[in-house]
């Protein structure tokens, strides 16, 4: 069961960032967006973005779809779940 326990925490620590938690609303509402798309939108830094974007692919919350030269971004289940929790808090 440890494991588990482990897994629940990878995805909530994935989870744990104001700025994380705007991009998976994002991504829920326009799938499929690059990092550079995603900067424009959310008006932040590249290299911020890049390192949110490595933390919620490591958790699980985001898939990742390479598309020539661009890297598309797009909720993934495990993701989508947690959009559906946070709902809840609201």
């Amino acid at each position: 069961m440890s494991n588990e326990f482990k897994k629940y925490e990878r995805i909530l620590k994935g989870a744990a960032n104001h700025r994380r938690i705007e991009m998976l609303y994002l991504l829920k509402r326009e799938p499929e967006l690059s990092l550079a798309e995603i900067t424009d939108s959310l008006k932040i830094n590249l290299k911020t973005a890049s390192e949110h974007l490595r933390r919620l692919t490591a958790s699980g919350l985001i898939m990742k779809r390479y598309d020539s030269s661009f890297v598309r971004h797009k909720v993934s289940a495990i993701g989508e779940t947690v959009l559906t929790f946070l709902r809840m808090l609201e």
